[in-house]
């Protein structure tokens, strides 16, 4: 099947929820630090808005303009608009449409001010990965749907309703996998939430990162809707948007030898691994007993090290383990987690990092695309596709018209910025990772499980990995919940009717993965 027709559409952006003033919020809040009251958002005056706004402000003072929060609604925005821009600092939150477990139909994808043979290149990448990705999902379905009758262990007596169910199950493995063909183009939809001093910065950063064009159009869009309902929250207070000539980004030089090289270079580093160990603090265990016991008012003679580390990380002892929220950052005992950290290079595709930067606490150095852009191919190709020949002949004939494609627009002379757009979420990004052990507890709590994205999940085995061999004890009592939860509390594995099917907490972490 050849799709004909490619739909676009303008950044559909609404406001869902918002303070009646936020403005006048932010100046009572101000306010009530010098008085022994809470103040009223209604005691605010005109002279207060003018002297006690601009002066919070401009000396820095931006915890008042955080109490307000806005709740928007984000349709018709690219997913590479979401990963260089709206979801590449901490301080949001987000509900966004999965192209995990959503199949994607119609073609439907930002397009930019391009005309003539350059929007036919363009257009012509972007229906091209659409028919990949339904080339892709038909040939992947029975593999994993093969794969997951064995896990399931079902016999030639099944039921046709436990049939379906898997089937059903084996499509949305397809469609999963088949994902990575598709363009960073496409659109997704959103419910975004940020609070006004971060939508102030938004709005002063619009110009960096990877699609400065999309991220105005968005970001301008937001801060119009909050001018609707307070004129004030961005006339009283606030700084315009950088120009993108007075960027630091900008003056940094170019690789002498190109992305190319650099992503080379960098694989050599990497060894085989999807993420390598590159610093840590050494002294962890040590600082982990330390801090339990200064939190207790004890010292080494109460309470070895041995034992301090086992009460802080052992489920059996420790019941915070057992939470299915996350409390550590809650709890005097856990915090003691806090102080050692871990510094990871990794590779990951566009599509697997877009989830792995969710994990905010966890934050990364990742690249601008601009400046590691490369001329060949330079992909990850999901293990599924990789058994499977006819797939996988088919999916690089996709990443190297992804490429050829990108390369064409730049010959005629469409800004790198626009000839991205048509790369596909299999491009590999490399970053630099770091992270507390007390986030890094967590992560590796939800990205050791058999349901996590693949490369996450690969990339979190090797870190835990290269933990074993560092800080062993510390490694001792972290995996995924069906592990930390095994003999201590029902249920032992929290993905309900999703449980993958293998008693994983019977070998970890050497009980093997097929999808």
């Amino acid at each position: 099947m050849t799709t004909t027709t490619l739909q676009t559409a303008p950044p559909l952006v609404t406001l869902r929820n918002a303070p009646a003033q936020p403005f006048d919020g932010a100046i009572a809040a101000a306010r009530t630090c010098y008085s022994p009251r809470v103040v009223a958002v209604a005691e605010v005056t005109d002279r207060q808005r003018d002297s006690i706004g601009a002066l919070t402000f401009d000396a820095g003072h931006h915890t008042v303009y955080q109490h307000a929060h806005f709740e928007f609604g984000l349709e018709n925005i690219s997913r590479q608009l979401v990963w260089t821009s709206l979801h590449s600092y901490p301080f949001y939150n987000s509900e966004q449409s999965s192209q995990r477990y959503v199949k994607l139909r119609e073609p439907r994808a930002f397009v930019p001010p391009i005309t003539g043979e350059a929007l036919e290149v363009y257009e012509r990448a972007i229906l091209s990965a659409w028919d990949s990705y339904a080339a892709l999902s038909a040939l992947l379905k029975d593999d994993a749907f093969r794969i997951l009758k064995e896990l399931r262990y079902v016999t030639p007596r099944a039921s046709a309703e436990r049939l379906t169910g898997i089937e059903k199950e084996a499509e949305k493995k397809a469609i999963e996998t088949a994902r990575y063909v598709i363009p960073l183009a496409a659109f997704t939809s959103m419910v975004h939430t940020v609070s006004g001093i971060t939508l102030h910065r938004l709005r002063r950063m619009a110009a960096t990162g990877d699609a400065p064009f999309e991220a105005r159009q968005v970001i301008g869009r937001m801060v119009e809707l909050v001018r609707e309902v307070d004129p004030f929250f961005f006339e009283k207070v606030g700084c315009d948007e950088l120009p993108a000539d007075r960027l630091p980004e900008v003056a940094f030089p170019r690789a002498r030898a190109g992305g190319d090289a650099f992503a080379a270079a960098f694989d050599a580093r990497l060894g085989g691994r999807v993420s390598r160990l590159a610093d840590y603090s050494p002294g962890a265990e040590t600082s982990v007993a330390d801090a339990v016991r200064t939190t207790f008012g004890l010292t080494p003679e109460d309470m070895d090290d041995d034992e301090a580390i086992d009460r802080v990380l052992n489920p059996a002892r420790n019941r915070y383990r057992l939470e299915v929220m996350n409390v550590s950052y809650h709890s005097p005992l856990m915090r003691a987690l806090q102080h050692p950290s871990y510094t990871f290079e990794k590779r990951l595709s566009h599509t697997a990092d877009s989830q792995d930067q969710r994990h905010r606490m966890v934050p990364a150095s990742r690249p601008l695309m601009s400046y590691v852009d490369t001329v060949r191919p330079d992909y990850v190709t999901p293990r599924l596709i990789d058994a499977n020949p006819v797939a996988l002949a088919a999916y690089d004939r996709a990443m190297r018209a992804a490429w050829d494609a990108k390369n064409r627009l730049l010959e005629l002379d469409v800004p790198l910025e626009f000839a991205m757009y048509v790369l596909p979420n299999a491009k590999a990004l490399r970053m630099v990772e770091s992270g507390s052990l007390i986030a890094l507890v967590h992560k590796w709590l939800m990205r050791t499980c058999f349901n996590a994205q693949e490369e996450i999940y690969l990339a979190s085995m090797d870190e835990l990995a290269a933990l074993r061999e560092v800080h062993p004890k510390l490694a001792r009592y972290i995996g995924p919940p069906c592990v930390v939860r095994n003999g201590l509390i029902s249920p032992r594995c929290t993905e309900g009717t999703h449980f993958c099917g293998i008693p994983v907490w019977r070998d970890f972490p050497n009980a093997v993965r097929r999808l």
